[in-house]
């Protein structure tokens, strides 16, 4: 009975191999794509953004993986908080909230303003409350 399974087996193996062989043959050397032409994969590589704009994409996105970061910037949709105030709401000491909200200015997502001896934070713009709620959408759905 295995032997009987061999044999199938290197059967169906010397049938694939020879439709790779007929389909090689077939296909030019120059020819790179398996489905698209020359001309679709040239007109996609243009939408393709250039290499510095999808590491810095990659590194905006790197900001958004951790769960504290998305907490702060979701109490900033709200209202501008100051280290203290976000440091209660959160559970968290003040130097852990500070470490995050640094990140968050180093990569322009949150800006801030001094009232004497206070700094408040800020969302820079509305795309970040964009980007959240397009993710927020994306994973109830």
């Amino acid at each position: 009975m295995i032997k009987i399974e061999n044999i199938k087996n290197e059967k169906n193996f010397k049938d694939l191999n020879e439709k790779r062989n007929i389909f090689e043959e077939n296909i030019s050397s120059e020819q790179k794509y398996l489905v698209i032409d020359e001309q679709t994969s040239l007109q996609i590589q243009d939408k393709i953004p250039v290499e510095e704009e999808v590491y810095d994409l990659a590194d905006l996105f790197k900001i958004f993986s951790d769960s504290t970061r998305i907490k702060i910037l979701c109490i900033l949709f709200e209202s501008e908080m100051c280290v203290y105030d976000l440091s209660g709401i959160l559970g968290m000491s003040q130097s852990a909230v500070s470490h995050q909200l640094r990140l968050l200015k180093q990569s322009k997502l949150v800006k801030h303003r001094r009232e004497g001896k206070i700094i408040f934070y800020s969302l820079s713009d509305d795309h970040i409350r964009k980007i959240i709620d397009n993710g927020l959408e994306h994973i109830q759905e």
